[in-house]
């Protein structure tokens, strides 16, 4: 679920990222892991399928995009006895895109993808039974997202989660983790704060320009950071509830970046002006 604010100030090309992820990890003097159950979201610009390994426990989320200029999969999990009609009416208010904490009074946002347009991605998370509500949180008007409900069941045996290789953690209002990450590894992106973050890291031609880039945003100095940015993102994870997380394998080429939260306080403040704001180096 992507919030109007960040898509406002950089341009919506820069936030196209393909993200990948493994489906198992393979451990010094130990066998493959098998791969995890995997759950599919299909997208075109005005339908959201979901399908697969519909069972609580691990999975791996593939989603896939037909047409569309941002595609952003995104799955809700239902508290008891809402019923997905209510959430719907929630998304024809029209406010959610604006404000994604508003989804608390009504479930939790426990995966926030993306898929490029005519591309796969992939991520892994948990699942657990309940109700769902899968949507495509494309552009600002929530009343035009497409969604669909489903149910996940729970599993005699649920899958596990391969251990991650680092863990980066989003708290109200810093990120908490290595600020060194390395291509090809295992990455698990929580939100620990009390209301939702997104994570997403920006591309620098060098340290000193992330600084730059970094400082200007805790200024409050956003359009100033568009000659700094040299590519599309390393696009981790959109807006999550409290305690969601998903996984994926950083693939996003070697270099510095400035990693972001552009999620907004209620008084309209975005979290990079309350320290959600710092440089990272990914290497080979």
């Amino acid at each position: 679920m992507n919030p109007s604010s960040a898509r406002s100030r950089l341009s919506r090309g820069a936030l196209i990222v393909a993200l990948t992820a493994v489906t198992g990890l393979v451990l010094a003097g130990s066998a493959p892991a098998a791969p995890l159950p995997t759950v599919s979201i299909a997208l075109t610009p005005t339908a959201i399928t979901v399908g697969g390994a519909l069972q609580s426990g691990a999975v791996n989320v593939v989603s896939t995009a037909v047409g569309g200029k941002e595609p952003s999969p995104a799955l809700l999990l239902l508290k008891p006895g809402v019923s997905p009609a209510e959430f719907y009416a929630l998304l024809d208010a029209n406010k959610v895109a604006m404000d994604p904490n508003l989804v608390s009074r009504y479930g939790s946002i426990v995966f926030d993808g993306f898929a490029a347009p005519g591309e796969s991605s992939e991520a892994q998370t948990l699942l657990a039974p309940g109700q769902y509500v899968a949507i495509d949180a494309e552009a600002e008007k929530s009343v035009t997202w497409p969604r669909t409900s489903f149910t996940v069941t729970a599993a005699a045996a649920p899958a596990t989660l391969p251990a991650p290789q680092a863990i980066e953690r989003s708290i109200d209002f810093a990120f908490r983790g290595p600020s060194t990450l390395h291509d090809g590894e295992l990455v698990r992106f929580e939100n620990d704060g009390y209301v939702a973050h997104m994570n997403v890291a920006f591309p620098t031609s060098s340290r000193a320009n992330a600084e730059k880039a970094a400082k200007a945003l805790l200024a409050g100095k956003e359009k100033s950071i568009e000659k700094l940015i040299i590519g599309e993102p390393a696009r981790f994870a959109g807006p999550l509830s409290t305690g969601a997380f998903q996984q994926e394998t950083i693939t996003a080429k070697p270099g510095w970046y400035v990693q972001v939260c552009f999620m907004e306080t209620q008084d309209g403040r975005d979290h990079t002006r309350l320290g959600m704001e710092r440089v990272i180096k990914i290497t080979k």
